[in-house]
């Protein structure tokens, strides 16, 4: 398969005969020309549009020279730190550095700096003091307004300011990236520009922001908790394509950052188009010799079928950035792509995976989103299934098993995961039955995340009785279908809302369930989410309400030894949660323990060995008494 990239290096510019680019990219991850990548995805949608893109990945932000390798860009220069937020990339939960990156060559840390998106921007600046800089990716969407920054302690500003950018771009950029070329080529300075949906942009002049909310000012919500929370509900809120309105932040000196409306949603016909685009679909050659890139083995045979997601989980950011209508491919462009990969030399006949952030939301909810918006108080599936909600899989049933006829597949997995909240809603268990059947190799992985209805509801969850009963059907099934499959499910300890308690309560769960996860998640605080407000301010902005939080290193320490309980290393830490909570019943012998008496447990240690030597004894003894009759 013939494989084109994008120019990397000023060799490849000249080779290709262009003077000056019209576009200037710089990614904090390596150059992936594969549609998960989303500087892949933009960079092919420009040039579709006739502009021309320079990519430079990974520059050394310690010279200045690094991001002139082309000189100056025609438009702009676009600007994303990858595919993740560099902190989350770089640090764990505990903010320990992390020892593999998996979007740079070889997996190698260190090639990107902290907070990615506003260096390379400050480093633009030394040298293009006014060549308009575009920002987007994960880390800019979700950090767009004044945001809680775990890694500091600290409410930042606007990404925006920070970055020294002109325009932010958030949420899925596709509309706004063309908007944005077409208003820069057609002469219009960057600071006109501000009337694109999906952006961000600054101004001094309040005068001339019209029909927005104004949130709490940036230096109120930096001294004020309660305000800080009013401010992130009200942005939440405002995250809807129809139904958003325009938001206003001010700063000192007279300084507004202002977030237009989000980006329509993509038709399926737009989205097919993307998806269509001429992607080399792997990493850029030249990093063959440090060991490729590790990120592109998770989605190399995969399938992206849907966008968005309807599910409201409060630590998830995806309401944030891809919005909560569901964008969904037609099955032609999905059977294209997959013939396309099994004309990959190392295609093996396994589809890893058919989905999206939810793999089985194929199209919006319910009717009214597609006109009129999402409910801007009301969740789809929390507590409880709206009554207008579409609970229906046969779009998605046909999918699948157009993809397994394909000549040279073997095997279609459903890796992106499930709702099974959405499942049980809908009446017919046929695709229950085929996922059991035909997607499911062994083990299913689903994330019920906690067991305890407090925790559950401040999760923005489905109570722990649905997953109970879809466990039950679930091994219903396979039985009736003769196989041994099980459930692996992901679980997080320390969520706000939960305290020791419930944390035993969860123990309690898996000693019944008889399984112990071999890793257990610790909430991470990321930008935008709900959860990350009741970390920061201890309150659920979606109530006002307090919120227990567990900031203590030791206590979450013990949350999370819990759910390990029988890893003999967190002995000592479950003791002291059991006794903590007055849960003492719980150490023992009885089969409702989680963990015995270490004394007894020692003294039983012990007794073998005592019984050892008496033996021992004994038998030295006789042998001396037979030494002496012999005599």
């Amino acid at each position: 398969m013939e494989r084109n990239f994008l120019p990397v290096c000023r060799e490849d510019m000249l080779a290709r005969g262009i003077e000056q680019f019209d576009f200037v990219y710089i990614i904090g991850d390596a150059y992936v020309d594969h549609p998960s990548f989303g500087h892949a995805i933009i960079s092919r949608l420009l040039q579709a549009h006739g502009y021309s893109v320079g990519i430079i990945s990974q520059p050394d932000w310690k010279d200045k020279g690094s991001i002139a390798i082309y000189g100056e860009p025609r438009l702009a220069f676009l600007v994303s730190a990858g595919n993740m937020d560099s902190m989350v990339n770089h640090y764990s939960v505990s903010k320990r550095p992390r020892e593999k990156d998996s979007f740079t060559p070889g997996g190698k840390m260190g090639k990107r700096p902290d907070y990615a998106t506003i260096v390379y921007g400050n480093l633009i600046r030394q040298t293009y003091k006014k060549t308009p800089i575009l920002i987007g990716g994960v880390e800019a969407s979700l950090r767009r307004l004044a945001h809680y920054d775990y890694w500091s302690n600290k409410v930042k500003r606007s990404i925006l300011l920070d970055s020294g950018a002109d325009i932010l771009m958030y949420g899925m950029g596709e509309h706004s990236i063309i908007e944005l070329a077409e208003a820069l080529d057609s002469g219009l300075a960057v600071s006109d520009i501000t009337f694109v949906a999906g952006t961000v942009y600054k101004t001094q002049k309040k005068e001339d922001i019209y029909d927005a909310i104004f949130l709490p000012e940036f230096e109120q919500v930096k001294a004020d908790k309660h305000s800080y929370a009013r401010s992130f509900y009200q942005q939440y809120c405002n995250t809807d394509p129809f139904s958003g309105k325009r938001l206003a932040e001010q700063y000192p000196g007279k300084i507004f950052v202002v977030q237009n409306p989000p980006a329509r949603p993509l038709s399926q016909m737009e989205m097919d188009d993307v998806y269509a685009l001429p992607f080399a679909r792997t990493y850029h050659p030249s990093y063959e010799a440090m060991g490729g890139v590790p990120a592109i083995s998770e989605v190399r045979f995969s399938l992206t079928s849907n966008r968005g997601c309807f599910g409201g989980c409060s630590f998830c950011a995806l309401t944030f950035h891809q919005g909560r209508i569901i964008q969904s491919r037609s099955h032609e462009s999905i059977v294209r792509e997959a013939e396309l990969l099994t004309k990959e030399a190392d295609f093996k006949g396994y589809i890893h995976d058919v989905g999206g952030p939810t793999a089985n939301f194929r199209f919006p909810a319910c009717d009214k989103q597609m006109s009129k918006g999402v409910c801007a108080d009301k969740q789809c599936l929390f507590p409880q299934p709206c009554k207008n909600l579409k609970a229906d899989h046969k779009d998605y049933l046909k999918l699948l098993r157009k993809l397994r006829n394909i000549p040279g597949v073997k095997k279609v997995f459903i890796r992106s995961g499930i709702r099974f909240d959405y499942l049980l809603a809908d009446n017919d268990r046929t695709f229950l039955r085929e996922l059991c059947q035909y997607h499911v190799s062994g083990q299913l992985k689903v994330a019920p995340e906690h067991i305890s209805d407090t925790v559950l509801e401040k999760m923005g969850k489905p109570n722990a009785a649905i997953y109970r009963q879809f466990a039950h059907e679930y091994q219903k099934m396979n039985e009736k279908l003769g196989k041994k499959q099980y459930l692996v499910p992901y679980l997080m300890s320390s969520h706000p809302g939960s305290t020791l308690q419930e944390a035993v309560e969860l123990a309690e769960f898996l000693r019944d369930l008889g399984y112990m996860p071999q890793q257990v998640q610790d909430f991470y605080p990321t930008p935008s989410t709900i959860s990350t407000c009741m970390y920061y301010t201890g309150l659920d902005p979606r109530t006002m309400q307090p919120v227990y939080v567990a900031h203590n290193p030791h206590e979450k320490a013990m949350q999370r030894a819990l759910i390990q309980y029988r890893d003999p290393k967190n002995y000592e830490l479950v003791k002291e949660a059991l006794q903590k909570t007055g849960r003492t019943d719980l150490i023992g012998f009885d089969k409702n323990c989680l963990i015995p008496p270490r004394k007894i447990a020692e003294k039983k240690q012990s007794r073998p060995d005592e019984r050892t030597k008496y033996k021992a004894k004994q038998k030295a003894d006789r042998y001396m008494h037979k030494k002496r009759r012999r005599r």
